[in-house]
This record gives structure tokens, sequence and C-alpha cells, in this order.
């Protein structure tokens, strides 16, 4: 089987927004910095990278800046958050995908943020942001 021939489904919590990921991800990662901790909600934000190319959406989303060149994309129905990226890259939510366990963290970032009762996982941690 081909890498593009993997696929992996998820969506919104309304179901109105779906997408497939083909292949395999470029990185996994963890971020507790403090925009990825508002925009979900959440003490911590675990991730997936793909190439732009290898995510299909369908739904309507829409889309907000959360920092110079990086936006926010998500379901309008139901406020979740479908992907964020620059463009080149789709950072699609763990906890969008239709199945659990699919993928862990390889690293995680901006741990200078972490909740003092979250131990750390057993891979690279970054102070900040990840290192290309």
């Amino acid at each position: 089987m081909s890498d593009l021939q993997i696929e992996r489904t998820g969506g919104c919590a309304c179901g109105a927004v779906r997408f497939v990921a083909r292949g395999e991800p470029l990185r996994v990662g963890l971020c507790h910095c403090m925009t990825c901790r508002k925009a979900h909600a959440s003490a911590f934000n675990p991730f997936v990278i793909f190439r732009a190319e290898q995510v299909e959406i369908t739904g309507e989303i829409r889309a907000w800046e959360s920092s110079p060149g990086y936006r926010r994309w998500f379901c309008p129905a139901c406020g979740s958050r479908i992907y964020g990226g620059d463009g080149t890259e789709h950072e699609l939510s763990v906890g969008g995908f239709d199945e659990p366990g699919l993928f862990a963290p390889d690293y995680e970032s901006w741990i200078v943020r972490r909740e003092p009762w979250q131990p750390p996982l057993k891979v690279p941690q970054w102070r900040e942001n990840r290192e290309a």
C-alpha cells in the first residue's frame, strides 16, 4: 500500500464539516502555548501536521488569524476547530479524528506554559517553539 492510500477521517462535533488526511503526517506534537490553550479551551493541544495537499476538507468553514500568516479554521455551526495553518501545512487536532489512538506526540512545545500537574511526556521538550 502506498503512503497516500492511507486515509484517516475526522470532522467537527455537529458533522457539518468533514476531513480526510491521506498518507503519513510530517510530525505530531503537543503544544502548551497560550494561543493553543485559549483556542481549544484546554490545557494543551495535541496536533498532527500534514502537508496541505494531503488534506481534503468538505463543508463550510471560517477562519481567524491567530498570529501573522497563521489562520485557524473552524465550523461556523458548532464552533469546532478543524485545522490551522499557513497554507503549506495543515495542523489537525488529534481530537478531531474519528478514531482514537492514531497518533502519539513526537515532541512537546511551549513547556514553559505546561500545567504543573501535567507530567512531561518522554519525548523531546521545547521551552517555546519547536526548532525546525
